[in-house]
């Protein structure tokens, strides 16, 4: 019962709101005016009488709906007064229904008001003041897109001339149809021939200046959007450099590609593009409706009254269209992952014969996205039928009507003609304006995720800024607990201390992924621990310029990482003031210098992508050179000769010899020369197990005595006599 008496009082409302609006309307029309000023005020205070009756007699309509109500009123009460002042101003003359006494006049005006209240709370409303559902994501999309937008400032003037040029081309295109009305209207008799090579040169010049201006708008465009894109792509890819480790274990490597590569382009061409329709259309838009009315007013209201329709099919249409192609991106970067997955990992892919599973991962992938390509062009199939036939439909009364007004003598055959080009175009336009400000904010969804990568803050903070110019290099590391990004629940350091003191070697040893490495990692400050802190001459380590830490603190890890290039240009990778003495004496501590004497270029060799031209000790002992040429206080070495053959190694030891002015952090499987080392460190799950000298630890008979024990137990030869017990050994 509650929910009846609301309804029937609503409607009682609404009756008797829309009795007062008419009865006001016809009112308003009974006496004749004196004078245009007199004209002009009568129809401001009869909008202002009728807007403030409307909001008393509508102060009953749930609670819901009465913002919107609230702006339809006051268009309704508008839209007359300033549709009439506005024929005064710019024709000196008052409208048909300038009387207003008129049922047919209050209902074009109902219509209009109502056309356009739709096509503002639907499509242009502003997210804060609307009340449907999604404000928060159209807000979000806005803030987006005026972002881009302000990204564009440097090519400012290039997007000036773009416009200019459009506005040019859109004012000549307009006026061809106005004078192909004239030609027709001559040719039939109604107009004067000797005005028909008149309207001709115009129809001329006007098509020149359309396609010369339209031509040079093109051009100025696609420069902006190509230096916005190149702008963007380097903002981009500075703000990965700068994330730390964790983000990239979390992050696919395919959809950073796809950022960096695709979006970028797409934030740039798509939004740049759609605000030139969307300001070429309305241009075209505003000067098509002014010609329109100009030829017959009737007729132009009744053709605006397809907007709301076209309005509402455009959004159910966006509404879907958006989902659809959202789902459709996620597809396409998860394939482009698989993609990246398996030509990065072909030598796993076919030792262990997975191709026809990758294959089928692959086609399922291409399967999914056939399957939502096929979904949004359904979607769109149906969108353009449907608008297509509420345009033949609009045709179709339009003609009606306007074959009455010539009858009636209210039209000429050739304005008539003009009148259909116009709407023709209109019909587009409208329906172009409604999708193209959509799809406007749609495009920004790509721009969010870059957003989203150019806003992200590193993790590991990089504001430190000491930079002294003496460094021991003694690290200490207090009661360190870590775990990964991609496992914070298990802790691979656990109350973690060590100390490393100047000039002196310490190594650590003990089964793989029990956080050996993990030291390394953060002494470099690729990872920071969740508890306690790593010191540098007893200063935390973020408080060192990032920079400059980075030279203090070399790493050589197990898996060298060299880029295309020279070999001098690997060494001195990220020096770019290095001389080829610092390069030289680099390699010959590292024991690199005389097989790269020995190429046929020497240092300006090429290693190839990832330095497959050379074997991997070559990459070693050029990986090493490029620690040493920094002249480190801190060098890591991360197990780099697990890979290298005997030759090798015994460089490296006779290397390790003649780095005394080095802090050495060495993790080792299998390297005779930890015997030599000041201190060793077994480490196990976590945590230090055993502490001491090589002969300490020996003597202890612990699990590092154990485990070399295991170690030849299992195959491995004893000792020669004369030969260091660990030879070939890993521990």
């Amino acid at each position: 019962m509650g929910r009846t008496a609301s309804i029937l009082r609503l409607l009682a409302a609404f009756s008797v709101a829309l009795a007062a609006d008419f009865s006001l309307f016809s009112a308003a029309g009974c006496a004749e005016p004196r004078s245009v000023a007199e004209h002009v005020l009568r129809l401001w205070f009869t909008s202002v009488a009728r807007c403030l009756t409307l909001w008393t007699l509508l102060r009953f309509c749930p609670g819901n709906y009465r913002a919107v109500l609230n702006r339809l009123v006051l268009t309704h009460s508008v839209l007359p007064a300033l549709f009439e002042t506005g024929t005064i101003a710019l024709w000196d003359t008052a409208s048909r229904c300038a009387s207003w006494a008129d049922a047919q006049c209050w209902l074009l005006n109902t219509g209009a008001s109502l056309a356009a209240t739709f096509f503002w709370e639907a499509t242009l409303l502003d997210a804060n003041g609307g009340d449907g559902g999604g404000k928060e994501g159209k807000q979000r999309r806005r803030v987006l897109f005026m972002r881009v937008l302000r990204l564009y400032g440097p090519d400012a003037l290039l997007l000036l001339g773009g416009f200019i040029f459009l506005s040019l081309a859109v004012i000549c295109e307009m006026f061809i149809p106005f004078y192909t009305g004239k030609v027709i209207d001559i040719l039939r008799g109604e107009e004067k021939h000797d005005d028909f090579f008149t309207a001709l040169t115009f129809m001329g010049l006007y098509s020149v200046g359309s396609s010369l201006s339209a031509g040079c708008r093109g051009g100025i465009l696609l420069t902006g959007i190509n230096s916005f894109t190149c702008r963007i792509k380097v903002k981009l890819f500075r703000a990965l450099t700068r994330q730390e480790m964790g983000f990239f274990e979390v992050t696919k490597p395919g959809e950073i590609g796809s950022r960096l590569s695709r979006d970028t382009g797409l934030m740039g061409r798509t939004v740049c593009l759609n605000v030139n329709v969307l300001l070429r259309t309305f241009i075209k838009t505003m000067f098509m409706i002014f010609l329109m009315i100009k030829l017959s007013w009737k007729l132009t209201f009744l053709v605006l009254m397809e907007t709301p329709v076209t309005t509402l099919i455009q959004n159910i249409y966006d509404m879907h269209y958006q989902r659809l192609n959202q789902e459709l991106l996620d597809s396409m970067a998860s394939a482009n992952q698989a993609v990246n997955e398996v030509i990065s990992g072909v030598r796993v892919v076919r030792s262990f014969n997975a191709h026809k599973h990758e294959h089928q991962r692959y086609s399922d992938h291409l399967m999914k996205m056939h399957t939502l390509k096929t979904n949004r062009d359904a979607v769109r199939a149906f969108y353009l039928l449907v608008r297509r036939l509420t345009g033949f439909s609009m045709q179709v009364l339009m003609l009606y009507y306007g074959r009455l007004f010539i009858q009636g003598g209210q039209m000429t055959t050739g304005s008539l003609v003009s009148f259909i080009i116009y709407q023709s175009n209109l019909g587009d336009n409208i329906r172009t304006l409604t999708y193209i400000y959509g799809d406007m904010l749609n495009s920004v969804g790509a721009a969010g995720k870059v957003f989203e990568l150019l806003d992200r803050e590193p993790q590991i903070s990089m504001e430190g800024t000491l930079a002294p110019e003496q460094l021991t290099g003694h690290v200490s590391f207090r009661n360190l607990n870590f775990s990964y990004p991609m496992s914070p629940d298990k802790k691979v350091l656990h109350n973690f201390s060590l100390e490393l003191k100047p000039g002196e070697m310490t190594a650590l040893v003990g089964p793989s992924g029990h956080g050996k490495s993990t030291c390394g990692s953060l002494m470099e400050r690729l990872y920071e621990p969740q508890e306690g802190e790593i010191l540098l001459d007893n200063i935390p380590l973020r408080s060192y310029d990032h920079s400059f830490l980075h030279k203090k603190i070399s790493v050589v890890s197990q898996q060298p990482v060299l880029f295309s290039g020279s070999i001098r240009d690997n060494i001195a990778y990220g020096l770019p003031d290095c001389s080829f003495q610092e390069i030289e004496r680099a390699a010959s501590k590292a024991a690199a210098h005389d097989f790269i004497s020995r190429l046929e270029k020497g240092y300006d060799t090429e290693v190839g992508e990832g330095g497959g031209r050379l074997s991997q000790s070559e990459r070693q002992l050029i990986a090493i050179a490029r620690a040493l040429v920094r002249q480190p206080k801190v060098l890591i070495l991360d197990e780099i000769t697990s890979a290298l053959d005997a030759e090798g190694e015994n460089k490296i030891q006779q290397a390790l010899s003649g780095w005394s002015d080095q802090t050495l952090l060495v993790v080792a499987h299998r390297l005779k020369t930890i015997e030599k080392a000041h201190q060793i460190l077994l480490i196990h799950e976590g945590r230090v197990q055993e502490r001491g000298t090589h002969q300490e630890l020996m003597d202890l008979k612990g699990n590092y005595f154990r485990l070399r024990e295991k170690l030849f137990t299992n195959g491995h030869s004893p000792p020669r006599e004369g030969q260091s017990p660990t030879c070939n050994s890993q521990v």
